[in-house]
């Protein structure tokens, strides 16, 4: 992201606009129980953009964490139609996924039948080759969350495949793929990086 935080030199933040920003948080994660009450107290008012199925992309967001991903895969093909088809690289994480949810549950056979199926045509493609490889290779060991390969059994592994078809979900319904709270992050994250590089050019200046 590139942005002169000089910007940002002579901007004001109100308690209203950090409301909104707490707003957005919780509707981009599907925290919608927790925004009506955050709406309540406040006495703001839910946007209407955000509101169209919430419910929705929280039962996509929630099967993808339970590692129920065909189910996330068929909910996403109803709400946003020709994502998937349109999103290669989202398409194969989804279908990873439920390959390693079968090697988890040791269906090591319906996990082979499964990759054949669905991740073989995927290996024509160079960049998804060392992913397979990787997939693949968790079927050679009893115990695969043991294995080099580790991590991608874990809860975080699922976390942000779970992210990434909730921001793209948003984005197919032209809403921000990034709530505004993640945005502020990026932007503090910038300006942090222009002051340590202004603060070296002066140390060097000064040698």
């Amino acid at each position: 992201m590139d942005l002169d935080p000089r910007l940002y030199e002579n901007v004001s933040v109100s308690d209203n606009d950090v409301r909104n920003i707490v707003l957005s948080y919780l509707m981009h994660n599907c925290f919608k129980e927790t925004a009506e009450t955050f709406l309540s107290s406040t006495g703001l008012k839910l946007p209407v953009d955000y509101s169209v199925n919430v419910d929705k992309r929280k039962a996509i967001f929630n099967f993808v964490q339970e590692g129920n991903t065909l189910k996330a895969i068929e909910l996403t093909e109803e709400l946003a139609p020709n994502l998937l088809e349109n999103d290669m690289d989202l398409h194969f994480d989804l279908l990873s996924l439920h390959f390693i949810e079968l090697v988890r549950s040791r269906k090591c056979t319906e996990a082979l039948e499964f990759g054949q199926k669905k991740l073989t045509s995927f290996g024509k493609v160079p960049k998804y080759v060392e992913k397979l490889e990787d997939f693949m290779a968790l079927l050679a060991y009893e115990e695969p969350e043991k294995s080099p390969m580790f991590h991608l059994l874990s809860p975080e592994y699922r976390q942000n495949v779970a992210d990434s078809l909730n921001r793209a979900v948003l984005a197919h319904a032209n809403l921000p793929a990034y709530s505004s709270l993640e945005r502020v992050v990026q932007q503090a994250t910038v300006v942090r990086q222009y002051l340590q590089q202004e603060v070296g050019k002066v140390a060097f200046l000064s040698k």
